[in-house]
Parts: C-alpha cells; sequence; structure tokens
C-alpha cells in the first residue's frame, strides 16, 4: 500500500473553470502510480471541484450564467455582505457543488469519461490562490 500527498496552486483570475485535467494525470504518472483512489480536496469556501465536460466551452458559459441566475450578486438578499457582493453567492455555489472529488486509477490511467475533465469552479470576482489538496492510497 502506498500513499503519497501533493498541494496544487491554481491561479484564478475571476470566475472561470480552470481545468486541471492534465496536472493531475501528470502527478500520477510522475509517481507510477497502478491503482487506487485518488482524493481531492479544496481548501476554501467560496471556490470548488467538478467534473465537467471537456468539449464544448458553452458548456462551461452555462454553468456559470446558470450559478449566477440561482445565486444572484445582488447584497440586499443577504446577511453576510462584508467581503462584496460576490462573496456570499460564492459560499452558495461551493456549498451545490464539490469541496471533494473521489477518483479511481486503473492501470495508471485516471478514469475519466471521454468529455470529461477536472476543474476548479471560482466563484469569486477578484484574482485568488486556491489550493487543491491531491490525497493518493493505492498501489
Amino acid at each position: 500500500m502506498k500513499q503519497e500527498f501533493y498541494d496544487l496552486k491554481i491561479n484564478t483570475n475571476g470566475q472561470k473553470l480552470y481545468e486541471f485535467t492534465d496536472k493531475t494525470i501528470n502527478w500520477i504518472k510522475k509517481n507510477n502510480f497502478t491503482n487506487g483512489i485518488l482524493n481531492l480536496n479544496i481548501q476554501h469556501t467560496s471556490a470548488s471541484l467538478i467534473v465537467q465536460e471537456n468539449a464544448d466551452p458553452d458548456v462551461q458559459t452555462d454553468l456559470i450564467n446558470y450559478f449566477n441566475k440561482l445565486a444572484p450578486m445582488d447584497n440586499s438578499l443577504y446577511v453576510h455582505t462584508s467581503e462584496g457582493k460576490d462573496d456570499m453567492p460564492a459560499h452558495i455555489k461551493s456549498s451545490l457543488t464539490n469541496n471533494q472529488l473521489s477518483l479511481s486509477i486503473k492501470n495508471g490511467k485516471l478514469l475519466l469519461g471521454t468529455w470529461q475533465g477536472l476543474y476548479l469552479f471560482e466563484h469569486r470576482l477578484k484574482p485568488q490562490i486556491r489550493k487543491i489538496i491531491f490525497h493518493y492510497l493505492g498501489e
């Protein structure tokens, strides 16, 4: 049994989906992981992790637009407004998505579907430095 940790930092610049699939695959290859589970955990409450389509960028645009309608940036709707108009909506969006993902690795390959990619979903407007903890357990 093998166990490894890694901290991935991603610089964001506004509301967007930031793909990190290739960085994850490269880390798996670099460490010669064979079979196991990779748990990803974001260390923030105003950004999230998602598995999403990576072929058509319109999907990302539609996701951002949908979540902005679901949790509008209107301080008159919220009590918690101390960090700006995007703060409470960002917390709502991250609570509706994921702060952790568990993924399988089989024969050295990350098991994702044909059109799937790994994304940090940034919910804030200003640039951020986001940290994702990788935790591998396996062979």
